[in-house]
């Protein structure tokens, strides 16, 4: 790990096992608070208040009572000492001065506060750095946490994440709201992207409603002059500095830096103040012509903080001659308030927005064209596809591939880009491979447009010329300076805006509505002070239950078994192996020669497995087996080498899964994993039974009886070519075998392939483990 110069540190050498594990919990060293509800009189009314504002409830209470709790409420707000600051703001238009309001919370104070926590002080990373990790023959830069700094800053850099976004308040669209929600880029992302006391605050408000005269104008011009309101301080300490001691009682010059905007392609532009979708370069990081943003091939020059400001300052000694090029570059003659902050520049801050542009965007056109070669061929499913929600348009873009394999017989490639640029992690290699993916879609892109000018279906799309075909050609220089995707993704502002339409449509009077909801976002964030404090008193008190997975305490009725990386759950009670062969045989192939097979099984793996056999194991037909219905594996991500885990059934009556006829019943469901069947072999398999048992005078084991894909597919499709697929097949249900559970490596989805029985598409593009697994 290397530091940046001015910090004058050495580079630091850990081994993988210790790289980022904390030498102390957050709350070790810290006093015990005995009573960390107050100003709430008990923890009873602290956290009956917490459930009434989370669950966005009004009237409540009455008389006394909804005195006492209003009371309360204030009493909680001296917990926070930002105040809501209402400035109003005046805009020229059409020859007359109009006034508006900015309802803001001070960014300054705000991060300060931050810095106060004591919870939060551990946490912050002060010092830009550089990793590497030892791949076996080098070491190789990653990228994960942004760890650029501006240059020439010797200073404490206090970097600041803005999103900004409008949101339909009410239901009928009518009341549209404009927050700006701010992150702190100093802390690490899972708590800035999460929902705790480190995480977001709306910092600004204004509500307006669509069609007021000069809507459009209203929004260019009233964004900037609002910006400036709630920027003044950082404006001022990003030139001179700010010198405090924090709490842990070092004295930092912190310089704050505008890091990462994050906005979808229209506030972008807002932010940029270039035209938009069609002015003559839309493109807000580089100056590429409208005719060329369908070629990821070329790249042009990167806009700047200095030559927009040149340009403008050209404009204002001469207009009339200065228009065209402003109109040339895409400007608007407007100055920008985010010039203002030193060490930043607007055109780099500006990132891949992965939600809009990608899921959005660019995939939602791909859908489109589908959708019209479906109809065209007659088939129905172009209905199923209708969907404008960018979660859901992220799982179809996952999912349409495998749906609709078999209707189209020759396609182009499936895009690898979007996989890569969701990893949470990367390394130049990575790097490499977004790359050459950009420029495999953009060969496929061209090959399409032309197939589609020659096509006799009506209305394909010719022209790609459009911001959101182009906007991704910058995401590795994105990676670079910022850090992975998920730093500057709008996916998590975006869960900001259902608390604030819940507030107007449930506790709001639909008058000054800015201020309303700033004063509710100001109670939630009071009250999310006090939960930290909270369990932090919990957890001093090992009142906290250590890793409580809410998942498992569902799925496990009596107390589960560990063994390594996995879990089992739901356990079943002790049955014969004899009956299983009696009673599953039957109608389950799987299970025929049940005792005669496992009891093989045993004597020939277990020596394999290190246990020592001095006599051939026999199985008495009454020996029991406990079944599990549930597993858990956790395994290291090859991506961000971080745990992550699978969740696995093996239940023949698994609620909650609709069948065809009216209603929801309970439905068999029985998942698939990756294993390592042999140390050189990796293979899929399917779940038939999971089992413990314990044998005598050897130990406690747990198996799992498996259906492999380990059959021979026969010739290569050419379609598996064309579209990179992993196929596989399953041996017979009679084939089945016995593995040990500690052979799992993680869950994985297969997609049948109707057209060839027993024939299965591995879903690569599940999760960023999985493709890369399938890439190995």
């Amino acid at each position: 790990m290397e530091y940046h110069p001015s910090s004058g540190r050495e580079p630091l050498f850990q081994a993988f096992n210790e790289f980022r594990v904390n030498a102390h919990d957050a709350t070790d060293g810290l006093p015990v608070d005995e009573e960390p509800w107050r100003p709430f009189s008990s923890q009873g009314d602290f956290e009956f208040v917490e459930i009434a504002l989370n669950a966005a409830l009004n009237n409540i209470a009455k008389g006394q009572i909804k005195i006492t709790l209003k009371k309360m409420l204030i009493s909680a707000m001296y917990c926070v000492v930002l105040t809501t600051q209402v400035t109003p703001i005046t805009v020229p238009y059409k020859q007359e001065e109009r006034v508006y309001e900015v309802h803001a919370l001070p960014i300054w104070e705000w991060a300060l506060n931050l810095l106060e926590n004591p919870l939060l002080a551990p946490h912050f990373i002060w010092d830009a750095q550089r990793v590497y990790k030892h791949n076996g023959t080098g070491f190789e830069r990653f990228y994960d946490e942004h760890s650029g700094l501006p240059h020439g800053l010797v200073a404490a850099p206090l970097c600041f994440i803005l999103y900004a976004d409008n949101t339909r308040l009410s239901s009928h669209g009518t009341v549209k709201g404009y927050p700006v929600v701010v992150r702190c880029a100093n802390l690490l992302v899972g708590i800035w992207n999460g929902e705790g006391i480190g995480g977001s605050r709306v910092v600004s408000e204004d509500a307006s409603e669509e069609g007021k005269t000069g809507f459009t104008n209203l929004k260019r011009v009233i964004w900037h002059e609002s910006f400036i309101k709630f920027l003044e301080l950082v404006v001022q300490y990003s030139k001179t500095g700010y010198s405090y001691k924090c709490f842990d009682q070092i004295l930092r010059w912190l310089f704050p830096i505008l890091l990462i905007l994050s906005a979808n392609y229209e506030e972008q532009c807002m932010m940029s103040l270039i035209r938009g979708h069609h002015s003559k370069c839309p493109c807000p990081v580089c100056i590429v012509p409208l005719n060329k943003l369908h070629d990821l091939s070329k790249s042009f020059q990167l806009r700047s903080m200095q030559d927009t400001m040149v340009a403008l300052n050209v404009y204002e000694e001469s207009k009339a001659r200065s228009e065209e090029l402003l109109k040339a570059l895409g400007l608007r003659p407007v100055k920008n308030v985010l010039w203002g902050v030193a060490h930043s520049d607007p055109h780099d801050a500006i990132s891949l927005d992965r939600l809009h542009a990608l899921h959005l965007g660019i995939w939602k056109h791909l859908l489109n064209e589908l959708k019209k070669i479906l109809k065209f061929l007659g088939c129905e499913a172009e209905s199923s596809f209708e969907e404008d929600n960018g979660n859901k348009m992220q799982d179809l873009s996952r999912q349409s591939l495998y749906s609709a394999m078999n209707i189209l017989k020759q396609t182009d490639s499936p895009d690898g880009s979007n996989s890569y640029i969701g990893f949470d992690m990367h390394t130049a290699s990575t790097l490499d491979a977004i790359e050459t993916e950009l420029l495999v879609f953009n060969d496929a892109l061209k090959d399409y447009a032309q197939c589609a000018a020659e096509s006799s279906i009506e209305d394909l799309r010719l022209n790609w010329d459009f911001p959101k075909t182009h906007l991704w050609k910058h995401v590795t220089r994105d990676i670079r300076m910022k850090g992975a995707a998920r730093n500057y993704s709008t996916h998590p502002n975006e869960k900001l805006h259902s608390p604030l339409k819940d507030a107007y449509e449930r506790q709001l009077n639909g008058k000054n509505v800015a201020e309303q909801i700033l004063r509710i976002n100001q109670n939630k964030f009071a009250i999310s002070l006090l939960r930290g404090r909270v369990n932090t008193f919990d957890k001093q008190h090992n009142l906290e239950d250590d890793e409580a997975d809410d998942l498992d305490a569902a799925a496990e009725e009596n107390p589960a078994v560990a063994q390594g990386h996995i879990k089992l759950g739901s356990l079943q009670q002790f049955i014969s192996i004899q009956d299983i062969e009696n009673i599953c045989s039957l109608t389950d192939r799987a299970f025929q020669d049940f005792h005669r097979k496992f009891s093989r099984f045993l004597n020939t793996s277990l020596p394999g497995y290190g246990y020592e056999l001095r006599r051939w194991i026999t199985l008495p037909t009454n020996f029991q087996i406990c079944e599990h219905r549930y597993l858990k594996v956790n395994y290291e991500s090859t991506v961000d080498w971080k745990k992550a885990t699978d969740y696995l059934r093996c239940n023949p009556s698994f609620h909650g899964h609709p069948l065809p006829t009216v209603g929801t019943f309970p439905t068999p469901r029985y998942d698939c994993a990756l294993i390592q069947l042999t140390p050189e072999r990796s293979v899929f398999v399917k779940l038939i039974l999971m089992f413990k048992c314990r044998l005598p005078d050897v130990g406690s084991f747990e198996f799992a009886l498996v259906q492999p894909y380990t059959a021979g597919t026969g010739i290569s499709h050419r379609i598996d070519h064309e579209l990179k697929f992993t196929r596989v097949k399953a041996v017979p249900r009679a084939n089945s075998i016995f593995v040990p559970l500690a052979s799992f490596i993680r869950g994985a989805v297969l997609f049948p392939d109707r057209e060839h029985q027993g024939e299965f598409i591995v879903v690569d593009h599940i999760d960023s483990d999985m493709f890369l697994h399938m890439k190995a």
